[in-house]
């Protein structure tokens, strides 16, 4: 955990090194959406990307430690919850366990709303 801290200088989060809009997550197709919410906050709102692509995988934040091993290393995985601050909890531990293809969604639950309309689920139809 040690060395992910060090790596969290100015240089780094100044350029957004560390983060991807919603927007652009969609267009990562092969990529894993990890949201770490809570089983009931998934229960209440569950997301698939399947038509995007991405594959999502819900592991609550406390149990992403014991869960660690269902991430794939070679894919670029979004950490997401509904607040963003269990989410970039979610990314510095994956990064402090040597992954480095991983980025902090910066969206919550009604970005994620305002994106997915209609019109937005249509277009990436109309490209399949």
């Amino acid at each position: 955990m040690e060395e992910a801290l060090k790596k969290m200088k100015l240089s780094f989060t100044g350029k957004g090194k560390h983060v991807i809009s919603f927007e652009n997550f969609l267009t990562q197709n092969g990529a894993v959406f990890l949201d770490v919410r809570s089983k009931e906050e998934c229960d209440t709102i569950r997301f698939n990307f399947d038509l995007f692509g991405i594959k999502v995988i819900e592991i609550p934040i406390e149990e992403l430690p014991d869960k660690i091993d269902k991430l794939p290393k070679d894919q670029l995985i979004g950490t997401f919850c509904s607040s963003k601050t269990r989410a970039s909890w979610a990314y510095i531990y994956l990064i402090s366990k040597d992954f480095e293809k991983v980025k902090w969604i910066s969206a919550g639950n009604e970005e994620i709303g305002a994106i997915l309309k209609p019109g937005r689920i249509f277009k990436q139809l109309s490209e399949i």
